[in-house]
């Protein structure tokens, strides 16, 4: 079984590129993953990478320093770079994306954004839905 799940924040906006052949889109970005256990504060930065539509979404509405969970499978892998060393590589292709933070770089009317004051910005009601006014409307 290889399986990872993580949580962590972005060290940089994703690049977002496409494949040549199939057109399809790759999204790689880096994770810094706090260590729970350690004494001191470290972390773990760990580069993703992101096939398809969810790559389109990944370079659209992440961006550094949002919060974000990956779900997918470790794998290694190795290239000789220019002076001909053998360089072995650890990623995470990720087969599940998940916003924790969410909004677009620019903040997003649909989410929580930050405006120009570096202050968050509530989210509006989309249409359709109706604000509780208090909880005992809740059926729970």
């Amino acid at each position: 079984m290889n399986n990872v799940v993580l949580i962590g924040r972005l060290t940089r906006d994703p690049e977002l590129r496409y494949i040549p052949e199939s057109q399809n889109a790759v999204a790689t970005f880096t994770l810094a993953v706090d260590r729970p256990f350690s004494k001191e504060k470290q972390a773990d930065f760990i580069r993703i990478t992101v096939f398809g539509k969810q790559a389109e979404n990944c370079e659209r509405y992440l961006a550094k320093g949002r919060l974000t969970a990956v779900q997918g499978r470790i794998q290694t892998g190795s290239y000789k770079n220019k002076e001909g060393v053998t360089v072995y590589t650890t990623d995470v292709i990720a087969y599940r994306v998940e916003f924790l933070e969410w909004g677009d770089r620019a903040g997003s009317e649909y989410g929580f954004g930050l405006d120009n004051n570096q202050n968050k910005i509530a989210p509006e009601i989309p249409d359709g839905f109706q604000a509780l006014d208090d909880d005992d409307d809740i059926p729970f």
